[in-house]
């Protein structure tokens, strides 16, 4: 039976195995072929030493970095050293150098995200450093937080406040206003015909041109697979 509206729980996790270049090695994303996005085994000790040296070179060279590949890189050598070592201490002592347990939580995390979320880091739409904050928060936050992050262009520090507000209890949607936004308010471009249909609907039906994209939405997901 297909997820209506109110039973519809997305996935806010990677699904993906840990170490595995699903993004990086994605060509029409990151420009970089799939043999040559580095996979960190988390089972393979050698693997994992290759991880541990990522992670490393990574805390080393993270301050002002704008190689989006090279940062979801280390991400996922965080990422498997941790599963490899068994805990964030342990893969700390491992890589060694700058490498503390806090760095290696952070990166962590940002590997973790979805990969709906990941793809538009990959593409440089969410900066790393923001993403180390979306991926702060849990559960359909991360993703409110990602969207809403893309629809109003939040700089770094602005979503950084987003998710401690939200870490503190504050719903997405408060924080969010509290900031002067909106959750679910995003502007985007309808053909001609499109448009045209919509504001005729609109009118008819009494509503919204919000109103009725969004019923139309739900319909669309409710009739899929």
């Amino acid at each position: 039976m297909p997820e209506g509206p109110d039973n519809y729980v997305p996935s806010t996790d990677r699904e993906s195995p840990v170490g595995k270049p699903v993004i990086r090695g994605d060509p029409a994303l990151t420009g970089q072929r799939p043999e040559e996005a580095i996979e960190f085994d988390p089972d393979d000790s050698e693997s994992l030493e290759l991880a541990a040296r990522t992670v490393e070179k990574f805390s080393e060279n993270t301050a002002g970095a704008d190689d989006n590949v090279f940062i979801l890189r280390g991400a996922a050598a965080c990422a498997a050293l941790v599963r490899g070592e068994g805990s964030y201490k342990a893969a700390a002592e491992r890589a060694g150098g700058e490498a503390s347990v806090s760095f290696i939580r952070k990166w962590s995390r940002v590997h973790d995200l979805p990969r709906s979320v990941r793809i538009h880091v990959a593409k440089g739409e969410i900066a790393p450093t923001a993403a180390k904050h979306i991926a702060r928060v849990s559960g359909e936050s991360r993703l409110l937080l990602a969207w809403a992050a893309l629809d109003h262009n939040l700089t770094v520090r602005q979503i950084r406040s987003v998710a401690s507000s939200v870490n503190d209890g504050a719903s997405v949607d408060a924080a969010l206003a509290r900031n002067g936004y909106a959750l679910g308010e995003l502007r985007t471009q309808l053909g001609r015909d499109a448009y045209c249909r919509l504001r005729r609907q609109a009118a008819l039906d009494g509503a919204s041109p919000g109103e009725v994209i969004s019923e139309a939405i739900e319909s669309y997901f409710d009739d899929g697979p």
